[in-house]
């Protein structure tokens, strides 16, 4: 059988494959601690369980809904985005997807032609790079400043004729990064001035831990920087809602109506009870985020210290918001005799039993990625082995 180019084209999702790799271990009886996958180890929050239960022993789940989402989950996201950022924006504004990774995809294949190009601030999320390839599109990566950003000044530097878009995500997966307003409002202007879109992925806006509960956010900055931006969010990280799979993208109306006629033709519609439960996530009593939050700095303070400290571990700073560090390590690399970080995650794994992301799936050979949304004692025992494994 024929496989079209396309999808031999697509590499696998380095978060997912090292997440298995960790899995068949543990089959085995290997006891691997597994921070690789960003997946929050709270219960989703009880009143969202009784609402999706309540709906389906009520038979109001059973059929199919809107393409663009039953009315309320929308009525629901355009209100969160009033209390969290002050924009107001209507129910016909927004689309829900199937998790806020096929938003992004439906937006890419709505957005690009063959040869059109989106840039890509280092690091990355590791599904861009594909989603825009998989839409005929060119990604063309954006090298960082020593802190992680990057400015208007190295942004026009990538920028060509045939720059369509920027991909830009704050909290940033993988180093939990976060842009001031300023820095925000700068790449906005830039963008507006050049006609390119802003797709902003917020998916982690309601996780940081200093000052603020709300990350920063280019939308609602100016009238112009909105309408040249298009949101991506969801419920799966704040909420601990990684299996309901509910995501949403908020943008013009032209662009949402799109995005709807092409997911019509590729799931129809997004699980009815996902977005019963997702509507009850954001007009519940929200002190179950703010006991989240809280349970994820103390994870973040509790560690960084000890990851510092690791010999050949370096942090440009210590995360702002979403829950990874993103060290790098290349000198840890040098003490332990690898070329790349590809195998220096391959012998942490075989050799310290924790499951950890390299670099290179983030468009930054020389880095690691660590999730600490596991518990504060799983956390500490990885820390105890990479410890060990760094000195062994």
């Amino acid at each position: 059988m024929r496989l079209s180019k396309r999808a031999q084209a697509v590499r696998p999702s380095a978060t997912l494959a090292t997440g298995q790799r960790a899995r068949e271990l543990q089959a085995v009886g290997v006891d691997v601690i597994n921070l690789s996958v960003g997946q929050p180890d709270f219960p989703t929050p009880a009143p969202i369980k009784a609402q999706a239960v309540a709906a389906i022993n009520a038979g109001t789940v059973d059929g199919y809904t809107d393409t663009a989402g039953i009315l309320p989950l929308r009525e629901a996201v355009s209100q969160q985005v009033q209390r969290l950022h002050g924009v107001t924006v209507s129910a016909d504004q927004v689309v829900v997807t199937t998790g806020a990774k096929l938003a992004l995809y439906a937006l890419c294949q709505v957005l690009l032609d063959p040869g059109d190009e989106v840039l890509l601030p280092k690091p990355y999320w590791v599904s861009y790079a594909e989603q825009v390839g998989l839409a005929g599109g060119r990604p063309v990566t954006v090298d960082p400043q020593a802190n992680l950003k990057v400015t208007p000044a190295q942004l026009a530097q990538a920028y060509t004729p045939r720059t369509r878009a920027l991909i830009l995500n704050s909290p940033q997966n993988p180093s939990g990064v976060v842009y001031t307003q300023a820095e925000l409002q700068a790449i906005g202007e830039w963008a507006v001035a050049r006609d390119v879109l802003v797709i902003a992925d917020d998916i982690y806006g309601e996780l940081v831990y200093d000052g603020s509960a709300v990350a920063p956010s280019i939308v609602g900055i100016t009238p112009a920087i909105t309408a040249q931006t298009v949101l991506i969010g969801g419920v799966s990280k704040t909420y601990a809602m990684t299996g309901w799979r509910i995501g949403y993208a908020i943008g013009q109306p032209a662009l949402i109506q799109a995005m709807k006629t092409v997911l019509s033709h590729m799931t129809g519609n997004t699980a009815a009870v996902s977005q019963v439960a997702a509507q009850a996530a954001l007009t519940m009593d929200q002190a179950s985020v703010a006991s989240m939050r809280a349970d994820f700095k103390q994870r973040r303070d509790a560690i960084y210290p000890l990851l510092t400290a690791l010999p050949g571990f370096h942090l440009a700073g210590k995360p702002q918001g979403a829950f990874y560090f993103f060290p790098d390590v290349t000198a840890a690399m040098a003490i332990k005799q690898v070329a790349t970080s590809h195998e220096f995650v391959a012998k942490v794994l075989e050799e310290a039993h924790v499951a950890v992301v390299a670099g290179e799936a983030f468009g930054m050979p020389g880095h690691i990625r660590l999730s600490y949304a596991s518990s504060l004692p799983v956390l500490l025992t990885a820390m105890d082995r990479l410890k060990q494994f760094m000195q062994d």
